[in-house]
């Protein structure tokens, strides 16, 4: 009779045990064996509104106040991940990092929002969100197992830092804001915003940087260490390339640049103009201009499939084809109400 009792018992202890081990298994923090790099630099200079990720797009919804979805590359497949207004979203294998927003307007396209602006983390999948800095946060970047990102307060206005993606080590890196957008690997590169505007080139294992190539910079996209595209300040904002190998540069347009995104061997810019403002794409060596839309436009995020851009007037998304801009079409993915 004691050992039909004791079986039950012991199969019972032995389920508990397993159920537990699979609980610490789901629930335990997932680091980065490298150095993932989160979206791309285009992106973030323009608000990190997209992110694409192992074939996924998280996104901020245009038609859901900006709130923070998922969709396939190709634009199927909507779901919704939380009630949080996203921008900067950065994306692993296992997290997204976002900075949320919840405060911020359609018409508002003011840098920051004092009430919400906290970076945060969620499950790819979705769920609650973990707050890793409840303040004032843009330009959030992921780099391996920390974030880098511009905070805010009242002390010392806007300096960059960097937090663990578990929440742990928030540390100031500079006492001053520098763009931290463009990641390779472990190195970020900025142009300088103390004493000059040269490129710099950071690296976050060894905490120091370097000069790369002496100019008048603002906003530096690196394809690699020695290509490097970025706005000219002293020629009017042109699109410019600059050979760090060779110390040289050439300007691909010598249209005045508001805003810029580059994906493979194509350019995508703003074209600033008092009487002819367009949105263009041209090839990195020069060729192929083209005029996609004019008006003035920001927002410019690229994936795999599609170029979205925002009307700077009318908050209006629309998109076109990455591999044959041209036609545009409004964004409207639509939106997932929750069930109460």
């Amino acid at each position: 009779m004691k050992k039909k009792i004791i079986i039950p018992v012991v199969i019972l202890i032995l389920l508990i045990t397993m159920i537990s081990c699979i609980s610490h298994w789901n629930n335990r923090f997932h680091y980065n064996d490298n150095y993932v790099n989160g979206n791309t630099a285009g992106n973030l200079y323009n608000g990190g509104l997209f992110c694409e990720s192992n074939g996924t797009v998280f996104f901020s919804n245009p038609d859901d106040k900006g709130r923070l979805y998922a969709m396939d590359a190709n634009g199927s497949n909507l779901r919704k991940l939380c009630g949080d207004t996203a921008m900067y979203i950065n994306a692993d294998d296992h997290y997204i990092y976002y900075v949320r927003n919840n405060s911020r307007s359609d018409e508002d396209f003011s840098v920051f929002s004092y009430n919400n602006n906290s970076l945060c983390r969620i499950p790819r999948n979705g769920g609650d969100s973990v707050v890793l800095d409840e303040a004032p946060c843009i330009y959030a970047s992921l780099l391996g197992n920390y974030i880098y990102y511009l905070h805010y307060d009242d002390k010392q206005a806007t300096t960059l830092y960097r937090v663990k993606i578990d929440g742990t080590e928030s540390t100031q890196v500079y006492p001053y804001y520098v763009f931290n957008c463009s990641t390779i690997g472990q190195y970020f590169y900025y142009n300088g915003t103390q004493k000059d505007s040269n490129i710099y080139q950071y690296d976050t294992a060894s905490q120091s940087s370097s000069v790369v190539f002496q100019c008048d910079a603002y906003k530096p996209i690196a394809e690699s260490a020695s290509s490097i595209y970025y706005m000219d300040v002293a020629n009017n904002y042109a699109l410019t390339h600059a050979n760090t190998s060779s110390g040289s540069s050439d300007i691909v347009t010598n249209d005045s640049i508001d805003c810029y995104n580059l994906y493979g061997s194509t350019l995508i810019y703003q074209k600033y103009s008092e009487t002819d403002p367009a949105l263009c794409v041209i090839n990195t060596d020069g060729t192929g201009y083209k005029e996609i839309a004019s008006g003035n436009y920001t927002n410019i995020c690229v994936t795999s499939y599609y170029i979205y851009f925002k009307d700077f007037k009318t908050g209006q998304t629309y998109y076109t084809s990455t591999s044959n801009p041209g036609e545009i079409h409004e964004f409207t993915p639509g939106m997932i109400i929750a069930r109460s």
